[in-house]
């Protein structure tokens, strides 16, 4: 599979980065030479200096051969520019960055596909609805939704006091049969290490759990677990970013007490005459007077969304010692992921890793359409589409040869979520969703073909 990709800044790199393990022939353009120095010594790609735009460099790429182009410079008007070029030149698929959410708002005046771009990316948006979706799911550290909730992955730690703790999956499947939720994934506390829960997997304290359940499973799941959704009324966002406007936004728009703390003073005016029904509060959300003066015992959660993954840390650690319980924090060097819950930090997101999941898909072989990757464990959840002539299909589960680095969750069967155990059996049209390790994942694809 040939991949372009037009722009090695934070977001392209990361995407040449994760392609490159997947053997694939990769080309990045560029017009800094430093980058594309560090990409090429770093990652074993194709460079191609120049500007994106420039039918000569794209011709240079061989954009006529390519599968999939990705446009992700930091001007939306420059990817939207390069698809509709590298389309018209021949490339299969074309997807764009784009950070004005209008153009992904639903609008039947306008459509992309016809000047050359298949799909359109928001990092922002997408980080905005990660937010949200953690609000809404506000006892769980991770939380991510299949077909608008007939599935739900949702990653929780387990402590002492949580029953199953001390048992097996099989033992605790025995004592608890008609729960609505299966474990399809387990980090080991203080440690890097992941598995694909078996039978004889034992559940211990200080466990990351993730499991795929349906939405009466959520509730027992809090129930076993000892956690409660809170209600989150009043929000306090720092930061405003374009992450922190497009949140604060939704959450207006459902009713919530939001504060938003900018610290340019010009930017605060413009966000509040932007949004009239937000409280925007001009000053340094680093400073503890401040979070103070703004009540910040009272608030449900608390989100920090600046530019400077430091800062974001920090401020969600003085909100913790405050009081608060939800904290959210926007970081951009993944190495800080293993160490949210052991600082405190109830949940951090990264808008490479939210991008990177959404373009990930189109490489996946067999009709994958959707997919996450769990923060700080080394497995991707991914949502095939059963075909007639899949290897999966008309079969029992117990009876398909699955990597044992791989699990089934669960299923969607017309629209409805399907905890789906060994006697079921998978039909065309299923949508079944899969845990995997990296060295599962082609395997597993071949099985959806």
């Amino acid at each position: 599979m040939k991949i372009i990709i037009a722009g090695a800044g934070e977001v392209g790199f990361h995407l040449a980065k994760l392609f490159s393990h997947e053997s694939l022939d990769i080309t990045l353009i560029d017009l800094e030479k430093d980058r594309l120095n560090y990409a090429e010594g770093h990652l074993d790609i194709k460079t191609l200096r120049g500007n994106a735009c420039s039918l000569k460099v794209l011709k240079e790429s061989n954009v006529a051969e390519s599968d999939l182009l990705i446009a992700v410079t930091a001007h939306e008007s420059v990817n939207i520019t390069v698809c509709a070029l590298a389309k018209q030149m021949g490339s299969k698929r074309t997807i764009a960055r784009i950070s004005n959410i209008e153009y992904t708002s639903t609008n039947q005046s306008i459509s992309f596909e016809e000047i050359g771009v298949d799909e359109l990316i928001s990092p922002e948006e997408l980080a905005a609805e990660e937010i949200q979706q953690l609000l809404d799911q506000s006892a769980f550290s991770n939380s991510y939704e299949f077909e608008e909730g007939a599935l739900t992955m949702i990653g929780t730690q387990l402590g002492t006091d949580v029953p199953f703790v001390g048992k097996t999956v099989k033992e605790a499947a025995s004592v608890y049969p008609d729960v609505h939720f299966m474990p399809i994934a387990v980090q080991r506390k203080g440690t890097q290490f992941t598995m694909i829960p078996r039978g004889d997997t034992l559940f211990e304290a200080g466990d990351t759990v993730f499991f795929i359940t349906l939405e009466e499973g959520v509730k027992e799941i809090q129930k076993l677990s000892g956690k409660s959704n809170k209600p989150i009324n009043t929000v306090m966002i720092l930061g405003g970013s374009k992450i922190g406007i497009n949140t604060a936004r939704e959450l207006c728009e459902k009713k919530f007490r939001v504060i938003l703390l900018e610290q340019n003073k010009l930017k605060a005016m413009e966000i509040s005459e932007e949004l009239p029904n937000l409280m925007v509060i001009h000053g340094d959300g680093r400073s503890s007077e401040l979070l103070e003066e703004e009540s910040i015992e009272s608030m449900d959660a608390f989100i920090s969304v600046t530019e400077n993954s430091e800062t974001n840390i920090m401020s969600c650690l003085m909100a913790s010692s405050k009081g608060v319980e939800k904290t959210i924090a926007l970081v951009e060097n993944m190495d800080y992921f293993h160490l949210s819950q052991a600082i405190g930090i109830d949940t951090l997101i990264n808008k490479k890793l939210l991008t990177a999941n959404t373009i990930f898909r189109y490489i996946r072989r067999g009709e994958v359409v959707d997919m996450t990757t769990l923060n700080n464990l080394n497995a991707e959840i991914l949502e095939f589409v059963v075909n007639t002539d899949s290897k999966v299909a008309n079969h029992k589960i117990i009876d398909l040869d699955f990597p044992r680095l791989a699990t089934i969750g669960g299923v969607i069967r017309e629209g409805k979520g399907v905890i789906a155990l060994g006697d079921y059996i998978i039909k065309p049209g299923d949508r079944v969703v899969v845990c995997a390790m990296p060295r599962a994942i082609k395997r597993v694809e071949s099985m959806f073909l």
